[in-house]
């Protein structure tokens, strides 16, 4: 879970008034995290927030690239020259200090779940939290459209079900790609799993948004797993929805924060749940064998010329794909 910042914002309000040298730092020690001190602070001329880390023993290579994203840079320091390790994650001054300070309590409380696993644990988990934010940032930072928080609903809602199918936590995990822009949302044994979610209560219409996310020529076998939602009273709104799942994880901490490590690069931040207050409720779900005479466009059978393509595919005219889950699993080779 997020660490609180109050103690951060009192340390920098704090700080605010100081005045530092040309190019250093100025710092509060507020917590610690194992053994890695951590330091509200602020850097010189700038004035502007930052968070220092300093690791007494775990070095950091000297070819290693830190992350830098919208708002945000991360450096190496070295404010009381003691020839430690220190990590500064500062804001821009074109950063916001809101969003900067959320940012801070996410990466600190993925540093806190990890400390049972060593200062160099803890050291990599920052620098990877810090890049799932770089990649939030990389897409604008706000709160997800509507359409995306549906897409997000259907891949939560499919991953619970693999998992009550019996599929290994670790396995549906590593094989939701889905946040990473990849063609398909699951890669799972031998084949993929695309997800698709709608709200139409007429029809069954579903958006293909690339020649190549029905290609099976790509990835076979392929299915398709589509869910039909309503916005109810009884459903669960997205944060609640990453609860649940988060319920199931529960005994397996590594799990959970690769969780969220994967929804943060799918544009959901934690702290911008207030956002999301639609109640999902599932009321259909369709697993389908995306195979020879399936309706789709693929690279193979458009004329040559054509380089993109959006469709919608109303499932209600393809009944003759339809495949039940286990076999499903049985056919990508999964044990379910």
């Amino acid at each position: 879970m997020p660490r609180s910042i109050e103690e951060f914002v009192a340390a920098w309000d704090a700080l605010s008034g100081e005045c530092g040298q040309e190019g250093g730092w100025l710092g509060i020690v507020v917590t610690s995290v194992g053994a890695c001190e951590l330091m509200a602070a602020r850097r010189f001329p700038g004035n502007e927030e930052a968070l220092l880390a300093r690791f007494p023993t775990a070095r950091l290579g000297a070819a290693e690239r830190l992350p830098e994203g919208r708002g945000f840079e991360v450096v190496r320091a070295d404010p009381h020259r003691d020839g430690k390790t220190w990590i500064a994650l500062s804001r821009k001054e074109s950063g916001s200090p809101e969003l900067f300070s959320e940012m801070v309590g996410d990466v600190v409380g993925a540093m806190d779940a990890s400390v049972g696993e060593g200062e160099a644990a803890v050291q990599r988990t920052m620098l990877r939290r810090v890049r799932m934010w770089q990649q939030f940032m990389s897409r604008g930072a706000t709160p997800l459209s509507p359409e995306a928080e549906l897409g997000l609903v259907g891949e939560l809602t499919i991953m619970a079900i693999l998992m009550d199918s019996g599929v290994s936590t670790e396995e549906v995990l590593r094989g939701w790609v889905g946040p990473d822009d990849a063609l398909q949302d699951f890669l799972l044994g031998d084949g993929a799993l695309e997800v698709k979610a709608t709200m139409s209560s007429s029809g069954f219409p579903v958006k293909i948004t690339s020649l190549e996310q029905l290609d099976d020529s790509v990835a076979s076998p392929l299915f398709l797993a589509a869910v039909r939602f309503a916005c109810e009273e009884g459903g669960l709104t997205l944060p609640e929805m990453i609860g649940e799942v988060e319920k199931r994880l529960g005994e397996e901490p590594g799990a959970v924060n690769y969780l969220r490590d994967k929804l943060i690069v799918a544009g959901y931040a934690e702290t911008q749940s207030r956002h999301y207050t639609r109640r999902f409720e599932s009321k259909e779900i369709r697993i389908l064998s995306v195979s020879e005479g399936f309706p789709r466009l693929t690279p193979g059978t458009v004329p040559v010329g054509v380089m993109r393509a959006l469709y919608e595919i109303n499932l209600d005219h393809v009944g003759d794909y339809l495949m039940d889950l286990d076999t499903a699993l049985n056919l990508l080779g999964v044990n379910g």
